[in-house]
């Protein structure tokens, strides 16, 4: 892979007529106006009201998917442009066209609509909807979707991928390219660059759960797989098996850096939340956050309070973070290139290690948190209870006179779906649509219609 094409400009969505007629400089970059439509989109505004951990009336403290996507693209920016000023000095031809800032940008844009495709309750609420597919009401529609590609897509539903397609197609549904962002921006954004496959289709020797962690989620539905592959084609992905009829490349290289910055924030941000909840004691979290400081001196440490300690603590560590990982970048910028670096930089760097005690603590008293678990079990109630609802309605749209009970479920959808008016589509994209409203929803608004549905609580 070449840098020259990976830093593709290029919009999707647009032809050459279509960019002349729209050229204008307003002093921001191609990469710049990616993350100011990221910003704008009604997708990354629903992120205030989804919760990253803890469940969002817990505290005024804690993060939200918004407040962590900022954060992400904050340090994505700083990785970016620490890498980009080392690759253009060892590529001296890259300065015609590029400054390091390019590369800040375009992972600064990737990562701040990382986790605009997540649904509401995180993962779980992934795991709700592919549970529902896989093993609940849903199961007996795949003999409906009669494709077992599409069917997979379903029952194990990945946010990565409702990413890509609301960015490349829902944000803007009545134009070409969604949010029509860069090329370069879309392909970095996208950390598994590969399609939905099963255990049997032998990609690999062995099981996929013994593979990379690169491999065993993936980037695109069906649905957006076309739409990939000419990204894939324009920055010049490397396809990682020419031979075989499959959709699945190697990752973008700045990709690399999108999933760091996302690594070391969660792990860094989720520790001070639970810290500042008490699940973690003041000694303990400062213990942990202290190995990743190195020799840097701490000026006026102790004249903090506590919060302010593990708040400086936590500044310095990413600092230190964001240096080694730019280095082991740097380290192995020629394999990546290759499409041969399968692993992720976290793993490679020297503060490795405390960044796995720091996973292991959070594991044990964060994430096991009562009320963590409570938010869990709600999703899993929640989103099965809203697919139910309307998938039923789905189904019940196929016959001539449509009961009174559905008249009213379809009215409650968005005008873009339309279920019942949409019988030229085929199964598959009707059930995306379903998952399209559900996984957009936020966590409150998920609750207070499932309330209203089952007759819990009336409207106001």
């Amino acid at each position: 892979m070449r840098w020259e094409k990976l830093l593709s400009t290029k919009i999707l969505g647009y032809d050459k007529n279509e960019l002349k007629s729209n050229a204008s400089y307003d002093g921001r970059s191609a990469f710049q106006k990616d993350f100011d439509r990221v910003v704008f989109s009604s997708a990354f505004r629903r992120l205030q009201d989804k919760t990253q951990v803890f469940p969002l009336p817990e505290s005024d403290f804690v993060h939200t998917r918004l407040t962590h996507s900022l954060e992400v693209s904050c340090v994505g920016r700083s990785l970016g442009n620490l890498v980009g000023e080392k690759i253009i000095k060892r590529h001296p031809q890259l300065k015609k066209n590029f400054t390091k800032f390019h590369f800040g940008e375009i992972v600064a844009a990737a990562c701040l609509a990382h986790d605009i495709g997540n649904p509401p309750f995180g993962h779980s609420g992934e795991d709700a909807i592919s549970d529902y597919f896989k093993t609940g009401n849903g199961k007996s529609l795949e003999q409906k979707i009669n494709d077992t590609k599409k069917w997979n897509d379903l029952i194990k539903f990945e946010g990565n991928a409702q990413g890509f397609r609301i960015i490349s197609q829902l944000q803007n549904p009545n134009i070409q390219g969604g949010l029509r962002l860069t090329h370069a921006t879309l392909a970095a954004f996208t950390k598994y660059p590969k399609e939905s496959f099963l255990e049997h289709d032998n990609f690999f020797s062995g099981s996929i759960k013994d593979q990379p962690k690169i491999y065993k989620k993936f980037g695109f539905f069906q649905s957006e797989k076309n739409i990939f592959q000419a990204v894939a084609n324009e920055v010049g992905l490397t396809k990682k098996n020419p031979d075989k009829n499959s959709f699945f490349w190697c990752r973008h290289p700045l990709a690399f850096l999108v999933e760091a910055a996302d690594d070391i924030c969660y792990r860094i941000m989720d520790l001070e939340d639970g810290s500042h909840l008490g699940l973690v004691s003041f000694k303990e979290t400062e213990a942990l956050l202290m190995p990743l400081i190195g020799k840097t001196k701490l000026k006026l440490y102790n004249t903090r309070d506590e919060k302010e300690k593990i708040g400086y603590l936590r500044a310095k560590a990413i600092t230190l973070l964001v240096e080694q990982l730019a280095k082991v970048f740097m380290e192995n910028e020629e394999q990546i290139l290759a499409g041969n670096f399968e692993s992720e930089l976290i793993s490679v760097i020297s503060a490795r290690k405390p960044l796995e005690r720091i996973k292991k603590i959070s594991v044990e008293k964060i994430y096991s948190y009562k009320t963590v678990i409570e938010r869990e079990a709600v999703g899993y109630e929640v989103l099965g209870g809203l697919l139910d609802i309307f998938v039923s309605a789905l189904l019940d749209s196929a016959n001539v006179q449509l009961s009174h009970r559905t008249k009213t479920i379809i009215k409650l959808f968005p005008q873009q779906f339309m279920l019942a008016k949409n019988s030229e589509e085929d199964f598959y994209s009707k059930l995306l649509q379903i998952t399209d409203f559900i996984s957009g929803m936020t966590d409150s608004f998920a609750v207070s219609l499932y309330r209203k549905l089952k007759g819990i609580s009336l409207p106001q």
